[in-house]
């Protein structure tokens, strides 16, 4: 798997050494206009937004396969100590010229609690034996066929994803490992969804209009599509997560497909909630520079050291999520990931959220570490490292208790 490290001389992590920057204004149309009302951002901005966004950083959205169907693997009544219905899905894909591909979803229901029942659904790193700590899960996570990426990582991200919580809350959660959607390994296009979706003489040309983190968000779509045929899972009431570079992924499903109501991005950092022109930490260098620069468009790496050109940043990014509830999660040690440039964010992109009557984030000054903003964007700085731990879900599971359970004068998008 491709790892790099922020490291460098020519990286700045004092807040005194920003150089000024002025941010573009998602409320600005192109011939000089304010956007006014909701009506004027939906029918007009955000599209020009989104396309933006398309050309100079995450790419065209994948097309859909053209069929599609969901084999039930296993089903165990009595998981979790007999707390949860536990299923693990095969999702089949297939293309007209006979190309196929498939990965496997594992799905975590409530027993005892509301149905159907609203739930999470996210991406994991090494494979849904890693997410828990029941033994006969099937392994997953594969770089080819039949070469499993972490053979010995079982429960090894239990905590990540404390299903024992979320399920005694009253939420389903459902995960699939973003290797077996694309490896993230370098030249893997032909064993991703790609090779499937695209012809091999078009692979080398792919990345001036596809990407990885869009084959990923493109995965979450299809696992929505079949939490939707899940009579226990109530599917307009879904949240999306994930971290680290899954939260960039998780924020970019979020603004490409509106099924998602709850919008979750843990440690998200450069490319996901942090804002570029700040270059804080981790920034486009880093990720050009060590071996991630496929995760974005070729057109993105003409800003690695010259951020200040870009003629969008991130809080665009979290605009494109409104009215739905946004939810931020960083560390105070994750100084790559850029707290501050995070939370910075999403003060800007509250603006947007205003035009729908909400407050979005309710705060203007960054909280102390450990303390909660919940509201249509939330947010909070845990005290440690670069991680999902239970403290991140205790905050995403209140702020999924306020915008996911049912109640009256709900902004719907």
């Amino acid at each position: 798997m491709r790892t790099y490290e922020a490291i460098s001389a020519d990286f700045n992590y004092d807040e005194a050494k920003i150089v000024p920057y002025t941010l573009p204004d998602p409320l600005v149309l192109s011939d000089g206009a304010r956007v006014k009302n909701a009506a004027e951002w939906l029918g007009f901005q955000r599209g020009e937004i989104l396309d933006l966004l398309k050309k100079e950083e995450y790419g065209e959205i994948p097309p859909r396969p053209d069929s599609m169907r969901f084999e039930t693997l296993t089903v165990r009544n009595d998981a979790l100590g007999d707390t949860a219905v536990r299923k693990e899905i095969r999702l089949h894909f297939g293309m007209n010229n006979g190309k196929t591909h498939h990965f496997d979803m594992l799905l975590y229901i409530p027993k005892h609690a509301e149905c159907p029942a609203p739930a999470f659904l996210g991406l994991n790193f090494k494979g849904n034996h890693a997410t828990t700590g029941e033994e006969d899960v099937a392994e997953t996570g594969f770089s080819s066929p039949g070469e499993l990426v972490f053979q010995d990582a079982r429960g090894a991200q239990s905590e990540r994803w404390s299903f024992r919580e979320v399920i005694a809350r009253g939420y389903a959660s459902a995960t699939v490992c973003y290797h077996d959607i694309y490896p993230d390994f370098k030249d893997k296009t032909s064993e991703s969804v790609f090779g499937m979706l695209f012809p091999e003489a078009e692979h080398a040309s792919l990345p001036r209009n596809y990407t990885p983190i869009g084959a990923w968000a493109w995965g979450l779509s299809r696992a929505l599509d079949c939490l939707e045929a899940e009579t226990s899972v109530d599917s307009s009431r879904v949240a999306v997560h994930g971290h680290s570079r899954l939260g960039k992924t998780s924020l970019w499903a979020g603004a490409v497909d509106s099924r998602f109501k709850l919008v979750i991005a843990n440690c998200s950092g450069c490319g996901g909630a942090a804002l570029h022109k700040r270059k804080i930490g981790e920034n486009v260098e880093a990720l050009i520079s060590h071996g991630c620069a496929d995760w974005f468009v070729t057109a993105f790496h003409r800003y690695s050291g010259k951020e200040e050109l870009m003629p969008f940043d991130q809080h665009e990014l979290l605009a494109l999520i409104a009215p739905r509830a946004l939810c931020l999660g960083t560390a105070t040690l994750d100084i790559d990931s850029d707290p501050m440039g995070e939370f910075l964010a999403a003060v800007h992109a509250s603006e947007i959220y205003a035009l729908f009557g909400g407050a979005g984030l309710p705060a203007v000054a960054m909280p102390p570490s450990d303390v909660n903003i919940t509201g249509s964007i939330s947010f909070h700085c845990r005290t440690g490292k670069h991680n999902q731990t239970l403290q991140d879900w205790l905050h995403y599971l209140d702020a999924a208790d306020t915008y996911l359970r049912p109640r009256k004068n709900v902004l719907t998008f």
